[in-house]
């Protein structure tokens, strides 16, 4: 899942207001902030494999340490720790433990069965929804309108960068995805890894930008 992610990152502003957008998004998006990592790293491994299912050229082989159910909670906990350390704020940092595991959630409805439950066994599941591209579609895109809209209702622009840029931030994430799902298949392993790093790169920082512009309502 894609958008799904980032949905429920804009919608934690609702139950948690003095959580950034931009660690809301870190959250929701650990896993995958990590992957790259390991699959530089060869620690973890994909494949090219255009047609695996209809929604995404990439066979997900092996990601134990990135995206197993287990390996997801600890991230959760160590995430949640962090931030406590640094705001001490409870509340919060559970909010941020359950947005890392909701990672795990979502990725079980959308792969087909490659989601590790730990890290030291073969057993993987997952039902499968990337099978169909409209059904995908219509679970992302229902998800991602609602959580912007939980956003923009919790916050309000104090000025341009807070209206513009929530709406730029919002039509470059609907860009990436339609680029994820009708382009083409990416030339190397390698540079899934670095689109990866690259994205968080970007995107991250300009969350954490986009909400220091916007308001509590």
């Amino acid at each position: 899942m894609f958008l799904g992610h980032f949905a429920l990152g804009f919608a934690a502003k609702k139950i948690e207001p003095d959580v950034s957008l931009g660690t809301a998004f870190a959250a929701t998006q650990l896993p995958d902030i990590l992957w790259p990592v390991l699959i530089l790293t060869d620690l973890e491994s994909v494949a090219i494999a255009p047609g695996d299912t209809a929604v995404t050229p990439l066979r997900f082989e092996s990601y134990p340490y990135s995206h197993s159910l287990l390996a997801v909670v600890l991230w959760g906990v160590v995430f949640a720790a962090i931030h406590f350390l640094d705001r001490r704020r409870g509340r919060a940092a559970s909010l941020l433990a359950l947005l890392v595991v909701s990672h795990w959630a979502l990725d079980f409805v959308t792969h087909r069965p490659d989601m590790p439950l730990v890290p030291w066994n073969d057993r993987v599941l997952g039902l499968g929804l990337w099978r169909s591209v409209p059904a995908t579609l219509a679970v992302e895109v229902l998800m991602f309108a609602a959580g912007v809209a939980l956003y923009g209702g919790a916050t309000r622009g104090r000025d341009g960068v807070g209206r513009w840029g929530l709406v730029a931030l919002v039509a470059f994430l609907l860009v990436a995805y339609a680029a994820n799902l009708f382009g083409p298949p990416p030339p190397s392993v390698a540079a899934v890894g670095l689109g990866g790093l690259l994205g968080a790169g970007l995107l991250l920082p300009w969350a954490v930008w986009v909400d220091r512009h916007r308001l509590r309502r």
